[in-house]
């Protein structure tokens, strides 16, 4: 009742809730990660990340995702199910906190339908991400405004910062977290700093029921995530398209396995871990469009990957061909220069095959 007096949302139903052990956990994020995903697609996100050259070679993307979503849960809410779990590990001073995000879900699945809403776009990774983070971002500016009392979120500056710094201080505590990835990280953390962020900026539009408008009208990148302005001023994104090259098509021992975009937090995430955090922020935010495809050798473990990125000026452009030529740089190091290559065009070899790296205003 106080979430729904909070929120607007209305209470249409019961709820169903449930106290777990970490073993039932663990149980539960693997069954949902197969009722969610097929053996196909987690391998085509494996290699993706493999691909660009984010994770070492024995990195199996599968049991990281179950480790680290069974230590991260302290609750968690099953539209599917309609259960409200609560895991009995955690601390009394945090219940009430876990309980006011978990309730706030459960009354979105009830005036929103989570389970449709969360896979309205499920071909496309980058408008997924953005449903995510506002999902995770509104119940998080809840749990917030819930423990501010009287104060009113759309009243105080932005908290995505100060969560931030909460969140990083606190990933010494956790060892899956801390050891993972930084491109993980980055992935993981997004729904619930940029996403509270994208919800306040919409609270000082209006108030929390104007934000009923984001169960009719998603956002379709995590750039309006990113930069709320974007979607709350109905501004349109470009697209970039991207065919299957024919030099690919029927190569022996070469088989298609996804295509789809990356997204600003994408290439945020990839140039954070692979150059700096700085250069990520930076750069990643000129991202207009991508598309990518990926390719599988026959026997694994290696790929041929085709991108396209569009960027919002040629300086910014640039900023990405530099970037991604020092990735290239570090991901090869028997890497080798074409007398061929200008400075809008690196064309290179390794021990696994060729690479090119094109510029075009």
């Amino acid at each position: 009742q106080q979430m729904s007096q909070l929120t607007g949302l209305r209470i249409t139903g019961q709820l169903n809730k449930q106290v777990v052990n970490r073993p039932e956990v663990e149980k539960y994020i693997t069954q949902n990660l197969h009722e969610e995903m097929t053996p196909a697609e987690i391998h085509a996100q494996d290699a993706l990340v493999h691909a660009f050259g984010l994770v070492s070679r024995d990195f199996n993307l599968e049991k990281f995702l179950i480790k680290f979503y069974t230590e991260q849960a302290a609750g968690f809410y099953d539209p599917k199910r309609k259960t409200m779990f609560i895991a009995d590990w955690v601390p009394q001073e945090m219940q009430g906190m876990t309980l006011s995000h978990e309730l706030t879900h459960a009354l979105q699945d009830q005036n929103w339908d989570l389970d449709s809403y969360m896979h309205g776009a499920r071909a496309d990774d980058d408008a997924s991400a953005a449903r995510q983070a506002v999902v995770e971002g509104y119940a998080t500016a809840a749990m917030v405004q819930h423990a501010l009392g009287g104060t009113e979120l759309a009243q105080l500056p932005s908290l995505g910062p100060l969560l931030e710094t909460l969140t990083s201080s606190q990933l010494a505590e956790s060892p899956e977290l801390s050891n993972a990835p930084q491109f993980f990280r980055t992935e993981v953390l997004f729904p619930y700093i940029q996403g509270m962020g994208f919800i306040q900026a919409g609270l000082q539009q209006g108030g929390w029921k104007d934000l009923n408008v984001l169960s009719q009208r998603p956002p379709q990148s995590t750039k309006e995530i990113f930069e709320p302005q974007i979607y709350f001023n109905h501004q349109a994104l470009p697209t970039v398209a991207l065919t299957h090259p024919p030099a690919l098509d029927g190569v022996s021992g070469l088989r298609f396995l996804t295509g789809n975009s990356m997204g600003e937090l994408g290439y945020y995430a990839l140039i954070g871990q692979l150059i700096s955090e700085d250069e990520g922020k930076a750069v990643g935010m000129a991202w207009l469009a991508d598309r990518y495809l990926l390719y599988e050798r026959s026997g694994g473990d290696d790929y041929t990957l085709v991108a396209r990125t569009r960027w919002t000026s040629p300086a910014q452009a640039q900023a990405f061909f530099r970037d991604y030529h020092t990735i290239l740089a570090n991901k090869y190091s028997d890497l080798t220069n074409s007398k061929r290559s200008s400075a809008n065009e690196f064309i290179g070899s390794a021990a696994n095959g060729a690479v090119f790296l094109l510029r075009k205003d």
